[in-house]
This record gives C-alpha cells, structure tokens and sequence, in this order.
C-alpha cells in the first residue's frame, strides 16, 4: 500500500472516541480490520469527563482483533526502517494549546528534501485526505520531548520478524500507558506501583520517571521533585518534567523556582502548552515582575484562545 517510495497510503478514518483513538483506527483500518465503534463507546462508559484520548485502551481494542503491539523508545533510524517494511508507526508528539500531547501517525519520509511526513485522518472529500510535512530534524526535536515513543501496531506474525527493542524495555513502556489509565481511573497507588514496576524493568525509562513524578505532585509529595530530576537526567528535553517542576515550586509558594523550570519549558517548546505561560506569569507577578507577568498573560491567550478564563485574564491585564 505504498504511494511512493518511502510513504504509506492510510485510509481516511473520520470515527473516533475517548477508547478508539484516530491514530489506532487508521493504523487498524491500514490492516484492513475494522475495529467496532460499539464496542469502543461502551469501554467509554467508565470514563466520564475525560478529555482526550485513552491511547492503552485503544491499543487493547486493536489487540482483541487480531493486531499484536510493540511500544517502544525509539529514534529516526528506527522509524524509517519501520516505515520501509510497510509498517506505519504511531508517535507521541507534543501538543498544542490546551493539549499537552497527542498520537500521530506517520506514514512516510522524503530522504531527499529531509521530511518526516504524518498522516492527519480527517477526510475532506471522497478522495482525498491530509497530510502533513515536518522538516525532520524539527519532528525529531518535538518527538524527544516525549521520548522518543513509538507504538507499532501490526498483525502478529509481521511483529513477530521485528528484530528491535527487548522485552523488559517494551513491558516498562506499556506500564506507562496502563498507569496512565488507571491514574484516570482514580486508582493511584496502582498507578504508582505500575510506573515503579515500569522503573525496576528499565531503569532508563525517562517517560516513567515523569509520569511517576507527575502522580506525586498530583497528592502534593515533596517525593515528586526527585522524579522529575532523574528524568530529566535521561531525558534533558523532557518539557512534561521541567513543566510539572514548575507546577510543584507554584503550589508550594517557591515563586523564583517556579519561573525557572517553566522557562525551561518554554525554552524547549514555546508552543506546546499555552496555560504554562499563565502559570509562569503568576510565578512573576508574586515576585512584582509586572511587565513579564503581563507579557506571560497576552501570550497565554495567544497560544489559548479559547481559555475558559480569557475575560478575566483580561481583566488582569488591564490592571496590570
């Protein structure tokens, strides 16, 4: 099913819910299985006011009909051998406004112009259907902050000639999505035993240390701190980790380090979060940085324009 070269030819896919994400149904339907919507709407049920995607469970749903899973950390190298082998990955990139990240799937690479190219599965006619085009070493720079994890989903005998990550690296990954899972299930201490069990199998696993270091923030544990630093320490470009450093240093009043670690953030990626800069210009604003609080607050609803609370920031702004 190749279009050229180096690229994948995915369906258009248009249905979508919380435990069918997008990404899992195009790469599904590629297969040729169509993964049921009922089934997806009823598994649903159990998450009421969520918002995004529960990629584990998608991933399950893909596996109950007949496609096998590989979650790993990977890098440019890899994919594109993945993608030369007729597979179509799934990525975790960073978001944008209010949406912290997000699966994409990528469905080719141009060697010559040094593109990375992922498939968007909205359909616009009968015949046609997005794509967008990413500058390589610029989607390699956004995939780091996330790890660099990527999802194969493929039928099982095709996974089983796959000769890439190790067991104990790939069942560390996949505690990170069912942690996450059951963090939104309201199950934390299961969440943190499964993120510790995901540590003790790759002891490397950045993404687990940022998850494991989000969850104590969460229950206000000074535990988290040392968390998030080891991450980092694996993974210098890990924005969820610098950011809920920020988070932890705001709720606990340490204004200065606050405003540091989202800089740093903010440094790594001046568009993936907007309600960090709201974050950091309340850090400011408590340190009487008026002017920056006040540039922090216009680039909050810059990069939010649809904040819940856009009039009375405002409001804050005129006052400022």
């Amino acid at each position: 099913m190749k279009s050229s070269e180096h690229e994948l030819l995915l369906p258009p896919v248009e249905e979508e819910n919380i435990c069918l994400p997008l990404s899992v149904n195009a790469v599904s339907k590629y297969w040729s299985i169509d993964l049921p919507l009922p089934e997806a709407i009823e598994i649903a049920k159990k998450y009421s006011n969520v918002n995004g995607s529960i990629l584990i469970e998608g991933i399950e749903l893909a596996e109950r009909h007949g496609l096998g899973s590989l979650i790993l950390h990977s890098a440019i190298s890899e994919l594109k051998k993945i993608i030369d082998m007729g597979i179509p990955p799934i990525v975790i990139l960073p978001g944008i406004q209010d949406t912290i990240q997000h699966a994409s799937v990528i469905s080719g690479y141009d060697d010559k112009e040094k593109t990375i190219i992922h498939y968007i599965p909205q359909q616009h006619n009968e015949d046609e259907f997005q794509i967008g085009v990413i500058p390589e070493k610029k989607f390699d720079s956004l995939w780091a902050e996330d790890g660099r994890l990527m999802i194969i989903l493929a039928p099982i005998d095709i996974l089983s000639e796959l000769k890439i990550g190790d067991k104990k690296s790939e069942k560390s990954n996949r505690l990170c999505f069912v942690s996450e899972r059951l963090n939104i299930q309201r199950k934390p201490d299961e969440a943190v035993q499964s993120l510790k069990n995901a540590i003790e199998l790759d002891n490397k696993n950045s993404t687990a240390f940022a998850l494991l270091g989000g969850i104590l923030n969460e229950q206000s544990s000074p535990e988290c701190v040392k968390y998030y630093e080891k991450s980092i320490a694996i993974n210098d470009r890990c924005y969820l980790a610098y950011r809920g450093l920020g988070n932890y240093y705001l709720k606990n009043k340490q204004h200065d380090n606050a405003e540091q670690y989202y800089t740093k953030a903010i440094q790594i990626n001046p568009t993936r979060f907007g309600p960090i800069y709201k974050n950091r210009g309340l850090a400011r604003l408590e340190q009487k940085k008026v002017r920056d609080a006040r540039q922090d607050f216009e680039n909050y609803l810059k990069h939010t324009p649809n904040a819940k609370d856009k009039q009375s920031i405002l409001q804050a702004i005129s006052e400022l």
